[in-house]
């Protein structure tokens, strides 16, 4: 039986041999239903349309996206860390080349998704690079809608994965929502992984807090500030984004202040 996936967010559902009723990703209300209904396709579909891109998008860290853009269009990272590589966030499609491509690097040790909506293809990509654990935060489980033995809920507000590779749960758009700190990234200075947990901005300047963002409902003061102070301990110069080139190569701690600064002073 095929495993439906949901044209709009990407999120792959358990085998079924009919489509689900509805995608609960996309009826909650940080999502949205596609304009002409929920629709449905496969991994199997998607291989005959669309490609797996790859694109450095800095020393030690591989972009992963798909081509023509597909749901969402986030791209994953391939962090090729001194304590084993970890595929960060996730993809609807995977292919064999792709698969190679990891392995040619040292294969992947985990995979670590920031929150639900970029759950996307996380099964079928643990099962293709050897069965590797899947982290995803337990405050989140419910938005799991293929459920497997590689998933690893973790609990808390930290986890590290390896030596200077830690999770970081901020909360704000999702309650488990995380990003990862990778210590030795960015030629040693640090660099965090966001998703859109905290979002690049367009002028890639300033960074941005949402609880949903194509519903445009923001987050409260609180949320943003508690995000704010799960990142204050860590040192890190630069901040990548969810898409292609969304990243901060400079003076990330001082943006994200910035940032802050003027969004609660917005909010007032």
């Amino acid at each position: 039986m095929p495993c439906h996936v949901c044209c709009t967010c990407g999120t792959e559902f358990t085998e079924s041999v009919a489509p689900p009723a509805g995608c609960p990703v996309c009826e909650d209300e940080r999502q949205f239903v596609g304009w002409e209904g929920q629709a449905w396709t496969t991994l199997d579909a998607l291989r005959a349309t669309h490609r797996v891109a790859w694109k450095r998008e800095a020393p030690g860290l591989e972009g992963i996206g798909m081509e023509p853009a597909f749901a969402i269009g986030q791209r994953a990272l391939l962090v090729r860390a001194a304590g084993g590589n970890v595929v960060w966030d996730c993809i609807p499609l995977i292919d064999d080349a792709v698969v190679e491509a990891v392995r040619a690097l040292g294969g992947a040790r985990a995979i670590a998704i920031s929150h639900p909506h970029y759950y996307s293809g996380m099964i079928e990509w643990s099962r293709a690079l050897g069965g590797v654990p899947v982290y995803l935060h337990a405050a989140d489980q419910r938005w799991i809608m293929r459920p497997d033995p590689a998933i690893r809920l973790w609990h808390g507000d930290t986890l590290e994965l390896a030596p200077g590779l830690t999770l970081i749960r901020c909360g704000g758009h999702f309650d488990g929502a995380a990003v990862l700190h990778w210590a030795d990234g960015s030629e040693g200075r640090g660099s965090l992984l966001v998703g859109d947990v905290v979002q690049v901005a367009q002028d890639r300047r300033h960074v941005s807090f949402m609880y949903s963002y194509p519903n445009f409902i923001p987050l409260g003061a609180q949320a943003v500030r508690r995000i704010v102070t799960a990142l204050e301990p860590y040192r890190y110069d630069q901040i990548f984004g969810a898409w292609w080139g969304r990243n901060i190569l400079a003076d990330a701690p001082e943006a994200v202040a910035r940032s802050a600064a003027r969004y609660l002073t917005r909010l007032s």
